[in-house]
């Protein structure tokens, strides 16, 4: 069956007789069969990957994204004598779960209470071990963290279904150990599989307690005294908590005495349904580094892995309690409430704003809900029919938790400062092997350091001997002696501007044309030839003669400013081509005659090849006559060999 279109999947859904529950799983009628149920639930599954690709593609068929993964739900049922075998019945292939509510006969004849809802999970684990738990919920994920991969598996439930056992288990019995004790006895078995990387592990533990942060580790000598308070500070590399301490574990045991420290510190209290009930949401995060000490150890892995307890949403009618756990209870059903709001709307594709800050817990588990993170959901429910409300409830976040996608990756990272010294490491191993290449070249006195003032000021003179004339060429040694002796060029160059320059001023006096002041007064002396140019005005420069004012009569020019007008001229620069004339005379003159006798030379060279190609092209003349000749007596002879041989065959018979 194809679905293509939202529209599509309600009519199929319809057709089924299948109603879409949006509080999460589906009503069904009894009268169906299971194949058509589980037809409804793979178009469940494939709803949320349709909206997803129709907000980034804007397409209307299914297709799966390489790059996004789902958060993985669980089930787990606490074990009881009193199941609810008629109420809580599971699928054949252990990964959905039916609900089923008697109708409340008070409300009359005309009843549409809902009675049925079926969700989908990823398994269900029903009277199971603590290695069941574990293998099915967070082996692989704790496998991948020493990939590089994040990880976050967390607890929900009702207050007393089991998340505290599920998560760090009963310290008394060690068969009965959690899923945190486990993940550090599982990281460090990987750590000594892995000879080829240097791992390093830190461990820290945080607590939620009526919207404050703590630190369940602040008790260690190691922590070291608090001074602020702790806050949430997100950065580019994701959310981390300010002031929360992160503790270095060389060994499992280690590891393990942190987390007791930490189980010690913990928020407890009693009531009806729960002797030992958690008043806090609890975060403990393992910190893995891997350094391969194969390959390059610029490059190196990180990730961490959550593992949260949340505290059990409870109604106080059914707790019972009293004294300050009635305001603890507001204050977690608060949280887990706006936990909820943050992953219906990372459920909804066409939401951009998600509320993580609307509280402590959602705002320190934003990467972990839609970040770089597997994420594992283990849902602990009740089996007994008094609590199938919450059972209920608890089953619905499940199912809203599971249209959350993530886009899991690889975290690398580079360290700067090894990068650095494998550079200079190998730049010195470089100048060690181009040292012996030229040992064997016969080439001892080439040297790769950088040049200082006294080689410098050599290579400053071999430049001035070479444009003097004195020295014929400069020995090239190596590619930093090039860039220097470029480097004095420009240095030179630039000294000589500034020597004619400063003759000139000597010499002349000059202004600047962008002197309107002083360019008035060389106008109003007259010193302007006929291209309205200053007398003794250089090419391409921006100044020229400088005029003292000096005062005549109207209409008249004085005999002194005729005087001026004809001192000054003759010193003027020559122009170019009078210039040039000048130089071939005089500090040309060899460059001239080399170039003349260059000249006519060259005028003897082309003088030659145009006699030989005149002669080429006679010979080449005489040639095709003669094969033309040559062509006209072989066409001759062939005609006369056909006439001989005709006058001799005999006459045909009458």
């Amino acid at each position: 069956m194809l679905i293509t279109t939202s529209c599509h999947f309600l009519s199929t859904c319809s057709v089924l007789g299948t109603v879409l529950d949006i509080e999460g799983g589906f009503k069904r009628d009894k009268r169906h069969s299971s194949i058509l149920q589980a037809t409804c639930n793979l178009i469940w599954e494939l709803k949320p990957t349709q909206m997803m690709q129709r907000k980034n593609g804007n397409k209307h068929f299914f297709t799966r994204m390489g790059t996004r993964k789902k958060v993985h739900a669980f089930v787990r049922v606490k074990p009881t004598d009193d199941f609810a075998h008629e109420a809580i019945k599971y699928g054949d292939d252990n990964k959905s779960i039916d609900i089923h509510l008697k109708k409340d006969t008070r409300r009359g004849v005309v009843n549409n209470q809902q009675t049925g809802w079926s969700f989908k999970l990823d398994g269900i684990l029903h009277d199971a071990s603590q290695d069941l738990v574990y293998e099915t919920v967070a082996k692989d994920l704790v496998s991948q963290a020493l990939d590089g991969y994040n990880g976050t598996i967390m607890c929900y439930g009702q207050t007393g279904a089991g998340k505290t056992y599920t998560m760090t288990g009963a310290i008394e019995n060690y068969k009965h150990r959690g899923i945190i004790p486990r993940a550090i006895q599982q990281v460090f078995r990987m750590i000594e599989e892995r000879p080829t990387h240097a791992i390093t592990v830190r461990v820290s533990y945080l607590e939620i307690y009526n919207e404050s942060l703590f630190d369940l580790l602040s008790t260690l000598p190691s922590a070291g005294p608090s001074v602020t308070p702790m806050t949430i500070v997100e950065n580019p590399q994701g959310v981390f908590i300010k002031g929360l301490s992160v503790h270095l574990t060389s060994e499992e045991e280690d590891a393990f005495s942190l987390f007791f420290e930490g189980e010690t510190n913990r928020i407890i209290a009693s009531h009806t349904m729960n002797k030992n009930s958690s008043r806090s949401h609890c975060i403990f995060t393992i910190y893995v580094e891997a350094h391969s000490l194969t390959l390059s150890d610029e490059k190196y892995i990180t990730s961490k892995i959550n593992l949260v307890d949340l505290a059990g949403s409870e109604r106080l009618g059914k707790s019972g309690s009293e004294g300050r756990v009635p305001k603890e209870a507001t204050y977690i059903n608060k949280s887990l409430s706006f936990l909820e709001q943050a992953i219906i709307a990372r459920g909804d594709q066409k939401r951009d704003h998600i509320p993580f800050r609307q509280c402590k817990l959602t705002h320190a588990l934003k990467d972990s809900l839609g970040g770089n993170c597997h994420v594992v959901l283990v849902t602990n429910i009740y089996g007994e029919a008094a609590q199938l409300e919450e059972t209920l409830s608890s089953l619905q976040f499940t199912s809203r938790m599971k249209l959350v996608t993530t886009k899991p990756a690889v975290n690398e990272k580079y360290d700067t400062e090894r990068i650095v010294k494998n550079l200079k490491k190998e730049l010195a191993l470089l100048k060690q092997e181009l040292a012996i290449h030229n040992s064997l070249a016969n080439r001892t006195f080439v040297n790769y350091d950088p040049m200082d003032e006294i080689q410098i000021a050599e290579i400053n003179a071999q430049v001035r001997r070479y444009l003097e004339g004195t020295l014929d060429e400069i020995d090239i040694i190596n590619l930093r002696q090039i860039q220097e002796v470029f480097n004095q060029f420009r240095v030179v160059q630039r000294q000589q501007e500034e020597e004619v320059e400063s003759a000139l001023r000597r010499k002349y006096t000059l202004t600047d044309k962008n002197d309107f002041a002083a360019v008035s007064a060389v106008q109003k002396a007259g010193l302007v030839d006929v291209d309205n140019h200053f007398v003794g005005e250089l090419d391409g420069q921006g100044f020229g003669l400088e005029v003292t004012p000096f005062s005549t009569k109207s209409g008249k020019k004085s005999k002194s400013e005729k005087t001026l007008k004809e001192r000054l001229r003759p010193r003027t620069p020559p122009s170019k081509s009078v210039a040039f004339e000048d130089f071939k005379k005089e500090q040309g003159s060899e460059i001239n005659h080399i170039l003349k006798e260059n000249k006519s030379i060259l005028n003897e060279l082309s003088k030659r090849a145009s006699e030989t190609t005149q002669r080429i092209n006679a010979i080449k003349w005489e040639i095709d006559m003669t094969k033309e000749a040559l062509g006209f007596q072989k066409s001759q002879r062939e005609k006369q060999a056909q006439l001989l041989e005709n006058h001799d065959e005999p006459p045909a018979s009458i």
